[in-house]
């Protein structure tokens, strides 16, 4: 299956968010769309990705005086991303390799939407259910 069906099902909306925008308004952004991490961007741009464990982790050494910082300083700068043509196989290597669970999808260097960990493991959960359906199908000659 290929990324591009993923999103199909999913939807290509991603939520984003600008690098001078504030931690607080990264947080609130989170919150208020119940996700994870957010692409830092300026239109089609991509930046980086900003998600809860940058947070957490940059307010173990700043405290609260982080909040009111640019997300710009806690992005994660190096993003992997995918191509809606790459497959869910390959996806989840990367994410596995790259210890990330959100991962941006470029489409001639535009953003064109966002697979998480979620959407890798409710795309193969469906793939297996749809195998097994399969399976006993033939097995049982219906």
């Amino acid at each position: 299956m290929q990324i591009a069906d993923v999103l199909r099902n999913k939807g290509s909306a991603v939520a984003t968010i600008t690098p001078d925008a504030t931690v607080r308004d990264l947080l609130a952004g989170l919150a208020e769309h119940n996700i994870g991490a957010m692409v830092v961007a300026d239109g089609d741009r991509v930046h980086g990705i900003a998600s809860e464990r940058d947070v957490a982790r940059q307010l173990h050494q700043c405290g609260a005086a982080l909040l009111d910082r640019p997300v710009a300083e806690i992005m994660t700068a190096l993003v992997a991303t995918c191509a809606p043509g790459d497959q869910i196989d390959d996806l989840s290597e990367l994410m596995t390799e790259k210890r990330v669970r959100h991962i941006p999808v470029l489409d001639d260097g535009r953003l064109a939407g966002i697979v998480s960990i979620g959407d890798v493991v409710k795309t193969r959960m469906e793939e297996l259910h749809n195998e097994r359906e399969q399976l006993h199908a033939y097995i049982t000659g219906g």
